[in-house]
């Protein structure tokens, strides 16, 4: 999708889009989302002061989500030699702060080094990996291991695929729409300030999904178990997804 059209599609959107031009353009291609239930005791002391955990039905939520960064550009742009593809696969929590429900990124892990290093320099605890990543026959075969000193060791080997040819849009109110349907990430500055991105794209369009994992280490060195197999799995085949810069949060909690 072109910019333009996605701009269009903004009614689903819980606030407004922000004031000021985007600024990068992601698409994001066989993407997987795979949610757990997790500890409120294991994971509130990871998160930053001015943050609150957001809670479904009092409990905190951990998503591991694998998938291919593609055409990635900045605004006025052509897309960036070496940078442009690659895998990423992050760990995040869900978070409130003034009001506005968003991400935060517990880890960012990709196979682009000039990329790993341009997020870092916005605060974002992006790592490098040696990743592999084969698609046959609908099924995504997918291998990350941690190669980054910044982080704890950590690897993902898995394999998934979409188990339906029917896209599903979240129902507002739903699990599924609390968890995917947040347009603002969160992080913090050197000094400890509090950051956020604002991102937007059109509704997810999710499919059903299923996932076998051979390692899964990527909570390890954040000190969470993970609880067995993950709880819901969807699918997606492309989004295309706009960022805002980088500015200070309001801390109002």
């Amino acid at each position: 999708m072109k910019p333009h059209d996605i701009l269009k599609l903004k009614d689903h959107r819980p606030f407004p889009l922000p004031d000021g031009p985007w600024l990068m353009k992601q698409v994001w291609n066989h993407l997987l989302f795979a949610h757990w239930p997790v500890s409120s005791s294991e994971i509130a002391p990871l998160i930053p002061k001015g943050l609150a955990l957001d809670l479904r039905e009092g409990t905190p939520w951990l998503t591991i989500s694998p998938f291919r960064v593609n055409g990635q550009r900045i605004r006025g742009l052509p897309p960036i030699p070496f940078a442009s593809r690659f895998p990423e696969l992050n760990v995040r929590t869900y978070v409130v702060c003034g009001g506005r429900p968003g991400i935060y990124f517990f880890s960012l892990d990709a196979s682009s080094r000039l990329s790993v290093e341009a997020a870092r320099r916005l605060r974002l605890p992006y790592m490098n990996a040696g990743m592999d990543v084969a698609e046959q026959g609908g099924t995504i075969r997918y291998r990350s291991k941690r190669e980054d000193r910044r982080g704890g060791p950590a690897a993902f080997h898995a394999a998934y695929r979409a188990e339906s040819n029917r896209l599903l849009h979240a129902a507002p109110g739903s699990l599924l729409h609390w968890l995917t349907e947040r347009y603002c990430l969160y992080t913090t500055g050197k000094s400890g300030e509090l950051l956020t991105v604002d991102i937007h794209h059109r509704p997810w369009p999710l499919r059903e999904a299923s996932l076998s994992v051979a390692v899964n280490t990527m909570t390890d060195p954040l000190g969470i178990r993970l609880p067995g197999d993950a709880q819901l799995l969807t699918y997606t085949d492309r989004l295309d997804v706009l960022f805002w810069p980088l500015r200070k949060a309001d801390r109002q909690v």
